[in-house]
């Protein structure tokens, strides 16, 4: 019923679309000069203006690079970038609006019918941008509470309301963005908010240069087809959002896309308040990305339930699978997580940073660490890690220590969820190596209920493939972990949960007895194990 109604719909925006092409209107016959340095706002947006006179249209952007200050789309309006076409954003903090109130550069609420296509370039500018930012922030013509803050890892960065998004759709019923390239944002580079009947299909995103840059991003929309795109991003590739306690995103259909992310592939959160329900993604290509492939996240009170996510091939990835149910609302109101599948899953973990060499790579995560009367230095493998430690006598942490995990809250449970034909690889470490990452015992595993989530926040864990907690109705099918090296820790824990099955569960290798670990398991069912030792050693069940 789903996939019917998303095809459909398809349908439905194919014939919107062709409405809006009927009549063009070309920006140079309203002034705009392609010299890259004129700002042609005003001209831009009396073509648009034209167009939505006239009911509606194509306003072309031509050959040439045309710079511009903040365009406003409108209903049944089209902004077509010619192949040879560069859109630049104005580099002038000003002509986005005052303090703290950044417009994006192009914007549009409670319109209907609006498309952004061509195979042209839209570029934010964004270290031009920027230098002009830190340069109104230290004259004074900007104020920033988060610039003056001192931060060893973002340099005084100025907060995100200060730096503009590059598209920022809201309130908006039947969208399309389709052949486009966009790069160099100095935030988000592409912000959906409350917006309906969303079709993004075959654009580029590179947005390397600054912080917070997520490449594509759903925030309480409903009926969004995402699809053969390509995204390499400095925060999350493909990111779905809710804001509102009493909204959701829904029907979203995310497939054949390639991601590359210093931060998450693909999540869904962090903000959760409202929730995600019946998503699907599928066909998802993922490299040198210093997260997680797939992140799962409901945190601040909202439904997660009814994710189906399939074919996914992520090598050089930091994290593979990370659902958490978590509670940073300071309220009641606790998340739910349920009804999720994830099958047809391959990722390789290295045990270096994923992202090496980036303009902008994900922060470096460090061992907390003391200094002891003898001079020498003892680490801690104890969480919350989830901020960051800037001591130079600090370890280095690799990221194989963090295996995949799910991980629910003591009497609020992720729910039914089963992972299917999946085969993590980790790299290990040499037997050198072993005493550092040795893995804490089950009950040194914090709760962190309130911290932000992402796959390190519990510190070391003692498990290098999977851990598991606070879980009911898991089901592992055709799963297989393995270890090129080493590892002194079990391949995967279970701890507090309910409905366990594991069929045909492998793990070729392993170092440290038990290889599983059941804690507080009620009624596990096992079918079939295929374990390099005999399953009464393998097994510990307590």
């Amino acid at each position: 019923m789903l996939r019917k109604a998303f095809f459909i719909f398809h349908l439905q925006m194919i014939f919107l679309a062709a409405y809006s092409q009927q009549k063009e209107f070309v920006i140079t016959n309203y002034g705009a000069k392609p010299d890259g340095i004129s700002n042609n706002v005003a001209a831009i947006q009396r073509a648009i203006d034209a167009a939505t006179s006239a009911g509606g249209g194509k306003v072309i952007i031509p050959r040439g690079r045309f710079l511009s200050g903040v365009i406003r789309l409108r209903t049944n309006v089209e902004l077509n970038i010619h192949e040879e076409a560069v859109l630049l954003a104005s580099t002038n903090r000003a002509d986005y609006g005052p303090s703290l109130k950044a417009s994006a550069f192009i914007v549009a609420d409670n319109e209907k019918n609006v498309a952004i296509t061509g195979r042209g370039l839209i570029d934010g500018q964004c270290d031009l941008l920027i230098d002009d930012i830190y340069k109104k922030l230290i004259s004074g013509e900007l104020y920033d509470d988060e610039w003056k803050e001192y931060n060893p890892w973002h340099q005084r960065r100025p907060s995100e309301n200060n730096r503009p998004r590059m598209v920022e759709l809201s309130n908006c019923d039947g969208v399309t963005i389709k052949n486009v390239r966009m790069q160099n944002a100095t935030a988000w580079v592409q912000n959906y908010r409350n917006c309906s009947n969303i079709v993004i299909d075959s654009i580029q995103v590179f947005s390397n240069t600054f912080l917070n840059n997520d490449g594509i991003d759903l925030v309480d929309c409903r009926k969004a087809r995402i699809t053969n795109c390509f995204v390499n991003a400095a925060d999350d590739g493909i990111c779905l959002k809710s804001h509102d306690r009493n909204s959701r995103c829904e029907d979203i259909y995310i497939a054949d896309c390639k991601v590359r992310s210093s931060a998450s592939a693909i999540k869904l959160g962090t903000a959760s308040r409202g929730g995600f329900k019946n998503i699907i993604i599928k066909n998802i290509t993922v490299y040198d990305t210093f997260r997680s492939a797939i992140a799962i996240e409901a945190v601040d009170g909202g439904i997660i339930e009814n994710i189906d996510v399939r074919n996914i091939n992520a090598v050089n990835t930091g994290n593979a699978i990370f659902i958490r149910l978590g509670h940073r609302n300071n309220d009641e109101v606790y998340s739910q997580l349920r009804n999720v599948y994830i099958g047809d899953i391959k990722v390789q973990v290295p045990t270096a940073k994923p992202d090496k060499g980036y303009p902008m790579e994900g922060p470096e995560l460090r061992y907390p660490s003391t200094l002891k009367a003898d001079t020498t230095i003892q680490y801690s493998g104890k969480a919350p890690w989830h901020t960051y430690s800037f001591d130079t006598t600090s370890a280095l942490i690799p990221h194989h220590i963090f295996p995949s995990s799910i991980v629910g809250l003591p009497g609020h449970y992720v729910e039914n969820v089963k992972l299917e034909n999946i085969e993590i690889i980790y790299e290990g470490y040499p037997a050198k190596e072993m005493s550092k990452y040795s893995g804490p015992s089950l009950k040194e595993v914090p709760e962190v209920p309130n911290s932000y989530p992402e796959f390190s926040m519990f510190g070391e864990l003692p498990a290098w493939g999977l851990y598991v907690r606070h879980v009911k109705g898991l089901e592992l099918k055709n799963v297989s972990l393995k270890v090129k090296n080493n590892d002194a820790r079990s391949a995967c824990v279970f701890d507090d949960a309910e409905g366990l099955v594991l069929d045909n569960l492998s793990i070729p290798n392993y170092q440290q007895l038990p290889v599983i670990i059941m804690n507080k398991v009620k009624d596990p069912v096992v079918t079939k194990l295929n374990l390099p030792v005999d399953k009464a050693k393998a097994v510990k069940i307590q």
